[in-house]
């Protein structure tokens, strides 16, 4: 390895070091315990968060790893609650490129913090543009896994009008309702983004070309952002499953944290129970 490389490299692991020393086990949903001898999470901690082994990590604090992937990056900016900043110096770090739309696919540390604490409701974080970024148990038992697609397909709104089968999440009858509050929901989280960003630009583009139902629906210049909803989801085992959605967003719109409630007045609350026992359904598989 290059003198250049095996400085970057070492510089890479001070600073895994120093950003996991940093965080408190609750911090991240872990016990404290005792005999703790070193400040914030120990090595095999941010290993297990970040889903890779302890020795592929203690490589990489020694400096003495390979290059880490670009998916091994963003896994590890989530465990150690990186900021955007502080996310995009570790790439640099790892010589690996920031991805474009670096705000938006790292999901906030105060977000992801929250996110920790519903432990008995569904929850997930996602972008305005509907890319889901991360989601706890009883979301993916509720929603199915939504965080695997890749490209154009990461975004919910454009398998909506583009893949029928995103579609058996809700009941046929709240379809048309559906499109509506997407497609308004689009133009407003695309107003309020720089006017240079070509994102939500050529995703509006795409979906224009490829869905009349969006094309019509664009050009009825509806504009609304989806905030508190109550929604009818079609669960595989469960049934209809009637909830509340209720959003938080970031300071700059470009992520929300959902998460959903039984509606009162149904038998959703029970059915929620059950998600937990039920597990993981199958509606959203990717194809990746």
């Amino acid at each position: 390895m290059a003198s250049t490389g095996s400085t970057r490299y070492t510089e890479l692991g001070a600073f895994l070091r120093s950003r996991r020393e940093r965080i408190r086990p609750a911090d991240v949903g872990l016990p404290s315990g005792p005999r703790r001898r070193v400040p914030g999470l120990r090595r095999e901690e941010v290993a297990q968060l970040a889903g890779a082994s302890v020795d592929y990590y203690n490589e990489l604090e020694r400096g003495a790893g390979s290059q880490p992937s670009e998916q091994m990056i963003a896994a590890l900016a989530r465990a150690l609650r990186l900021t955007a900043d502080e996310r995009d110096y570790l790439y640099h770090l790892a010589g690996r490129p920031v991805p474009v739309h670096g705000a938006a696919s790292h999901v906030h540390p105060g977000m992801l913090d929250l996110l920790d604490r519903l432990t008995s409701t569904p929850a997930q974080v996602i972008t305005d543009l509907h890319v889901t970024l991360v989601q706890n148990p009883l979301a993916v038992a509720l929603l199915g896994d939504q965080s695997g697609f890749r490209g154009p397909r990461a975004s919910f709104v454009h398998r909506w009008f583009t893949e029928p089968d995103a579609r058996r999440l809700y009941p046929e009858a709240d379809h048309e309702a559906q499109s509506r509050a997407f497609v308004a929901d689009l133009r407003a989280a695309a107003a309020r983004r720089d006017a240079r960003d070509t994102e939500a630009s050529s995703m509006i583009s795409t979906l224009r070309d490829a869905s009349a139902e969006f094309a019509a629906l664009w050009a009825e210049h509806d504009v609304a952002f989806r905030r508190d909803d109550r929604k009818r989801l079609v669960h595989p085992t469960l049934g209809l499953i009637e909830v509340n959605c209720l959003n938080l967003f970031s300071e700059d719109g470009r992520q929300r944290l959902l998460w959903f409630t039984p509606a009162v007045g149904t038998d959703s609350a029970d059915l929620l129970r059950l998600l937990a026992v039920i597990g993981t359904q199958d509606i959203a598989r990717p194809a990746r």
